[in-house]
């Protein structure tokens, strides 16, 4: 589709830079966002680059009576020549479509999600910091802004997206991190909104994640409805290594795919590793862990790329992985990915749009 220039207004009154060293995450916002606006007379308009702050909303808005919310996450990488190098958006926008049909929502086209991404970042190009481990994280997402109060899809949609120079997504950094394994609480249930990246999937993981961290635990291990089966943790995606076989639990309906799951997936094949993607037992992790067949376990997120695992823990039973310790897959995969990203590797496998 051909789609009318993007305006642009920039700030007359610029932020002050965040201390590189401690960005932490999701902290810090840059001078502008991007938006834009649907209806169904209109179609998509006013795409704009505009100084950030609050959006205008009817207190009628379907997002904030029925949920009808949206959102992607991706980074922009200031790799080691200077450049700015982008990683794999279409994924993202691929999901956002496959979620906005399942919330009855109106996903932007392709060349607007693109182009708002590119063009925003060469606005705020100033904010990607330098160092490996720090990225600009983008966060696209779309919002029902039609005001009513009957129940049904909203007829106008807002698009926007937001920057974040941002750091370590855990404080520990790559340091192994313990993870509580959740038996009260479920994050999914067949039919559900798993396999969505919509705002109610993290509004209910919020109190068990809240309830690990009161008591030392980074995140959950969410389990099945069944309390069986494993799912994620936290946020990401999950992968067990075992001695003769790399596991990740199947994407049935209830797990989001991930496109760094996606990513490690591919990296594993071309190594030659055995990666197998199938349902796994909790109790096939805790034999795993103790006859010492399970030898790592990790985490994957556009946030953490990869987060080692050292410890799983529930109400009655403990188990260490790989004595706490980061294992060499997790070691030589989190090498691999970011060397990819900030250019310290050739990009075989077209996962990089370079800024121009």
């Amino acid at each position: 589709m051909n789609l009318a220039p993007i305006s642009v207004t920039k700030t007359t009154q610029p932020l002050p830079k965040p201390d590189a060293n401690n960005l932490g995450f999701g902290q810090y916002f840059t001078d502008h966002m991007f938006v834009a606006k649907y209806s169904d007379d209109k179609g998509w308009y006013e795409s704009k680059i505009v100084p950030y702050g609050p959006l205008a909303l009817d207190p009628a808005a379907s997002v904030l009576h029925y949920g009808q919310a949206l959102f992607e996450g991706m980074k922009a990488f200031r790799q080691q020549n200077g450049d700015v190098a982008l990683f794999r958006m279409e994924y993202n926008w691929k999901r956002m479509c496959q979620g906005a049909e399942r919330l009855c929502m109106v996903a932007p086209p392709k060349e607007l999600f693109l182009q708002g991404i590119r063009e925003l970042v060469k606005i705020d190009e100033s904010w990607i910091p330098e160092s490996k481990g720090s990225a600009l994280y983008i966060r696209p997402t779309l919002i029902g802004s039609e005001g009513f109060l009957g129940v049904r899809p909203s007829r106008e949609y807002t698009y926007f997206i937001i920057l974040s120079p941002v750091g370590a997504y855990y404080k520990s950094g790559l340091a192994p991190v313990n993870i509580w394994v959740e038996e009260d609480y479920t994050r999914a249930c067949p039919g559900g909104l798993g396999n969505t990246k919509a705002a109610a999937n993290y509004a209910s993981s919020l109190k068990a994640a809240y309830e690990a961290k009161k008591n030392d635990y980074s995140q959950v291990l969410w389990l099945d409805t069944t309390r069986t089966y494993v799912e994620e943790v936290g946020t990401m995606n999950v992968f067990f290594v075992f001695k003769n076989e790399i596991v990740t639990p199947s994407l049935d309906g209830t797990i989001l795919a991930g496109g760094m799951r996606d990513s490690v997936i591919s990296v594993l094949k071309q190594w030659n590793l055995p990666i197998v993607e199938r349902k796994i037992k909790l109790q096939e992790i805790r034999d795993g862990a103790v006859n010492g067949n399970l030898v790592e376990a990790f985490g994957t997120g556009t946030a953490a790329v990869i987060s080692p695992v050292g410890e799983f823990a529930a109400k009655d039973w403990k188990v260490k992985i790989n004595n706490g310790q980061m294992g060499d897959v997790t070691t030589k995969l989190y090498k691999e990915l970011t060397d990819i990203q900030y250019g310290h590797k050739a990009d075989t496998l077209n996962w990089i749009e370079k800024l121009k």
